[in-house]
């Protein structure tokens, strides 16, 4: 069983030198044990970032394979109804709470699991605060 829905900004967090707090080693930790649920557009955003970050030189080729290659062996589930709900329910949390609709597909996900929500963004952890979804990873949460 999953312990949280895990977004792109705490996962990264993980690997991009500079971005490693207490609460984003502490997810990590518990990521490993218990497991994380992501929605399924999460393992492109993720490699999309990091391609990014490869080619701005902010991270080098070998961070790119470490990282990929650590996320790969944690006991992520990749949830396979995401693209079912993006245009009702996860539409409908983009447009009353302000977020992309990549952004609400966390939330959306968090709702129909039950589980927490770990993320870094503001907007999207005011969103689930307001929805009554906990939040893990930011200051305060």
């Amino acid at each position: 069983m999953a312990a949280f829905v895990l977004d792109s900004s705490v996962a990264l967090a993980w690997f991009m030198p500079g971005e490693q707090t207490p609460r984003t080693e502490a997810l990590l930790d518990q990521a490993t044990e218990t497991g994380a649920l992501v929605p399924g557009m999460w393992p492109l955003e993720v490699a999309n970032i990091v391609l990014v970050a490869e080619r701005k030189n902010r991270i080098t080729q070998a961070q790119r394979v470490r990282a990929l290659a650590a996320l790969a062996k944690l006991p992520i589930r990749i949830d396979t109804d995401t693209a079912g709900h993006a245009w009702d329910s996860t539409f409908d949390l983009a447009l009353a709470h302000g977020l992309t609709v990549y952004d609400a597909g966390y939330l959306d996900l968090s709702l129909r699991s039950g589980l927490p929500l770990a993320t870094l963004d503001q907007a999207l952890g005011r969103a689930a605060s307001a929805c009554g979804v906990p939040v893990l990873g930011m200051r305060g949460a």
